[in-house]
């Protein structure tokens, strides 16, 4: 059945498509609730975005960052569309693809795609994927005749990963296909070289585009940088519907940089440590009485289900831990929290506030 529209403002049965982890933040709380990593920039990163702030009485030109972003994707140039994050991706394929009939989310995952195809009037249906197989992606129940497909990989709240073969398995003719791939750089397998399972460089599947972040593993929330890759005609109609120098010239300087080989390099090093602090967490999660960790996590955090979890995360909070509620992702409920991965001597102090708070 084909869903209805729903309003922005949220109902009792329907989620907050407009909450996010920020929202949990508060003073003097340690955040697990926003997955973006926080360390210090390193000075390959660091000194041009500084740099660039002598240029602003310049407007941005993109075409050396859009370059650099198309080698590291090895695509052309007009295969790369430069966005003020990737949130604004979502906007622009709402906004541009006005003849869409039937556009499928599938959930649970980041609900700015669905939130932004709604504001723009579009009919949106949900396909839920089961808790019970840890949220993996059965191609055959997205409906044949959808034109437009989005998905995430890895999914932001489930931190699954989905195999590239699946996804490849939705593209066709006539259809646009999303994939958020906005934490792929967090991840890592043992003897894959790059991002397993990404679909970034593929240039052969009809109407893909691939969404992209630099915004989480290299800590630039507040910057705003992300870009899109797919068919240059695809991104042509997108970027006609984006506002004039959307991307602002520190931004293009950041990047350029994320683009170099070292940064990649250092990306593929962060995601390995990550894989041992995600693994650490997990586990330590999976010691405390009721606490079921979905799946195989393969990000930047880690979903949970927890009967009662809306009490425990408000003691928690009131212990000065924020982590994420689970409640506002469409095929989740109240009894689910996403946890951010941190470094080992955070995650044991947070594991034992909550075997405490568990306990009591």
């Amino acid at each position: 059945m084909r869903a209805q529209p729903a309003s922005t403002t949220p109902t009792r049965d329907e989620p907050d498509l407009g909450h996010h982890g920020d929202a949990e933040v508060g003073d003097g709380l340690v955040d697990l609730a926003v997955n973006v990593r926080r360390a210090p920039m390193p000075d390959w990163l660091a000194e041009p975005i500084i740099a660039a702030l002598g240029d602003l009485a310049a407007y941005p030109d993109n075409r050396v960052a859009r370059a650099a972003v198309a080698g590291r994707h090895g695509r052309p140039p007009e295969e790369v569309l430069l966005t003020a994050g990737a949130a604004e991706g979502f906007v622009l394929l709402a906004r541009a693809l006005t003849g869409v009939r039937r556009p499928v989310v599938v959930h649970p995952q980041f609900t700015e795609p669905e939130a932004a195809l709604r504001a723009a009037g579009h009919d949106v249906e949900r396909v839920l994927l089961d808790p019970a197989e840890d949220f993996r992606l059965d191609p055959a129940r997205v409906p044949d005749d959808a034109d437009l497909v989005m998905i995430g990989n890895p999914t932001n709240p489930t931190s699954v990963l989905h195999p590239a073969a699946d996804l490849a398995a939705l593209a066709r003719p006539g259809r646009v296909l999303v994939v958020d791939e906005a934490f792929a750089d967090t991840t890592a397998a043992p003897g894959v070289p790059g991002e397993p399972e990404s679909l970034a460089a593929r240039r052969d599947l009809p109407g893909l585009v691939v969404v992209r972040s630099l915004t989480k593993t290299w800590g630039l929330a507040g910057l705003r940088i992300g870009y899109l890759l797919g068919d240059a005609a695809l991104l042509a109609r997108l970027a006609a519907a984006q506002p004039l120098w959307a991307v602002s010239t520190p931004a293009l300087a950041a990047a350029t940089a994320c683009a170099s080989p070292a940064a990649v390099a250092a990306e593929r090093a962060i995601a390995a440590g990550l894989t041992a602090d995600r693994d650490h967490l997990a586990a330590r999660l999976s010691a405390l009485p009721g606490v079921r960790v979905a799946g195989r996590p393969a990000s930047a955090f880690v979903l949970v289900h927890l009967p009662g979890a809306a009490g425990v995360r408000q003691r928690l909070r009131e212990r000065g831990w924020a982590v994420r509620r689970g409640d506002t992702f469409p095929g989740l409920g109240p009894d689910w929290l996403r946890v951010a991965v941190r470094d080992r001597a955070t995650i044991d102090a947070f594991t034992e506030v909550l075997a405490e708070i568990l306990e009591a």
